[in-house]
């Protein structure tokens, strides 16, 4: 284990790893609220207070799951210090700060995973990963959008077979409810899976300097200032990746926003459950994609969708490599 640091570093690596909870919840702001803005049953600036709330109760349903995936499953914890997790987040950081202002919905997690990954590499070599949490992501990246599509395709092909018989407002006026419930667990899922990634890069930076004893855990007051971090995010909007998100890939009504957040939503809960960090940028882009598709493969911009694809490809190496070349800037600069 490396020297011990004093307070004042701790505390800020702390508040470096808050900032980018609260960027998280800036930039995939539009992962909870595109849907039901697109549809107009909420307006964005209620929308975004829906989704923060939602955002901060999520670790009142779900464990720590991921929390420990991220602590443990990505790099060896013992290879861990400042440098190491202050790379990180840069890598992390960068690269959503670039996105953002592009209106590109990448994703936040795979951009922590790659600067972690990064900044261990730089460090200790390939030796410093953890290969069977690295693979559990990587699959996840295919599997995590595939499982969205797929579900939210089955909802819109039961419910528009459940709806036949009902008018078009009655079933318009139907879903705008709802969305409010859909739209509900989507945010908690998102809250769940995307929070707990910073709450084990803190945990982990805890454990490396013996805060924690022998056993790697997530202390309480960390997991409340994470949630509170990505709900403050959240408040703030990202209304470019909006605007992406709900408007540009396919037009969506009541009933598909619905089935979008409910398929983005149980893959969430899923992914959650079983301790998989997953991106909810893809989640709910490839559920999305599925409902557009349900009505006709026309009906999807497709140029928009292999755009979006493009980014997530990029994510994990650019940051990788951002936190790569912060780790070893700081080094020179230590020395």
């Amino acid at each position: 284990m490396d020297a011990a640091l004093g307070l004042p570093v701790l505390v800020g690596l702390i508040a470096v790893a808050l900032l980018f909870d609260f960027l998280n919840g800036l930039h995939d702001a539009a992962n909870s609220i595109a849907t039901i803005v697109s549809t107009r049953v909420l307006r964005p600036q209620y929308a975004v207070f829906w989704a923060a709330f939602f955002n901060f109760i999520a670790f009142m349903v779900f464990g720590l799951h991921v929390a420990q995936t991220i602590g443990t499953g990505i790099i060896d914890p013992a290879i861990v210090d400042a440098q190491v997790i202050f790379a990180a987040l840069v890598g992390a950081i960068v690269w959503n700060l670039v996105t953002w202002a592009l209106g590109i919905p990448s994703s936040s997690s795979h951009a922590l995973i790659g600067g972690l990954f990064g900044a261990g590499v730089a460090k200790a070599g390939l030796s410093a990963a953890v290969w069977s949490g690295l693979s559990k992501t990587v699959i996840a990246i295919v599997l995590s959008p595939l499982v969205g599509f797929i579900l939210a395709m089955v909802l819109v092909a039961i419910v528009s077979w459940a709806s036949v018989r009902s008018t078009p407002f009655a079933v318009d006026r139907a879903f705008r409810i709802l969305q409010f419930a859909s739209a509900s667990l989507y945010s908690l899922g998102h809250g769940g899976n995307d929070a707990q990634k910073t709450m084990g890069i803190i945990a982990v930076l805890l454990y490396s300097q013996g805060h924690l004893g022998s056993d790697f855990s997530v202390p309480f007051w960390v997991v409340l200032s994470c949630q509170a971090a990505m709900a403050m995010g959240t408040l703030m909007g990202g209304w470019r990746i909006v605007r992406t998100m709900g408007l540009r890939i396919t037009k969506l009504t009541p009933m598909q926003g619905f089935c979008a957040e409910t398929g983005g939503a149980a893959t969430l809960f899923m992914a959650t459950y079983l301790g998989v960090p997953v991106s909810t940028t893809h989640t709910i882009t490839g559920a999305i994609v599925g409902v557009g598709a349900a009505r006709r493969l026309s009906a999807v911009r497709w140029n928009v969708a292999s755009s979006i694809v493009y980014a997530w490809v990029i994510t994990m190496p650019a940051s990788a490599i951002v936190a790569a070349l912060t780790w070893w800037a700081v080094k020179l600069f230590v020395k």
